[in-house]
């Protein structure tokens, strides 16, 4: 599993936006909530295989500003092969990275 929290410049509609537009895996859910008083919260969820990793890996990105400035949350997970190890082949923090990579110029 791999986890990045970081802090952009955008609303998080855009976002979550940019980031569909950017991403290459296989989507698999998409939500988005206007709260009013300008505050939102949506999530998207991709699905990509990893032939290194011999299976498929999830990516779950999370994006809100209910705290004044817009928070994005990127989880990779799935990636690990066995049942009773996690042994991962570094797919989950390669799949976390791209999503930092698009909303790297963004960052604040």
């Amino acid at each position: 599993m791999s986890k990045i929290d970081m802090r952009v410049a955008l609303t998080p509609k855009e976002a979550l936006e940019k980031v569909l537009n950017r991403q290459t895996a296989d989507l698999v859910h998409e939500e988005f909530h206007d709260l009013g008083a300008g505050r939102q919260m949506g999530t998207l969820v991709f699905e990509k295989y990893y032939f290194r990793a011999g299976n498929r890996a999830a990516l779950v990105v999370i994006a809100d500003n209910l705290q004044g400035v817009t928070e994005v949350r990127i989880v990779a997970t799935g990636s690990g092969r066995g049942v009773f190890f996690k042994m991962d082949s570094g797919a989950a923090t390669d799949f976390a990275r791209s999503v930092e990579e698009i909303l790297a110029d963004d960052q604040v």
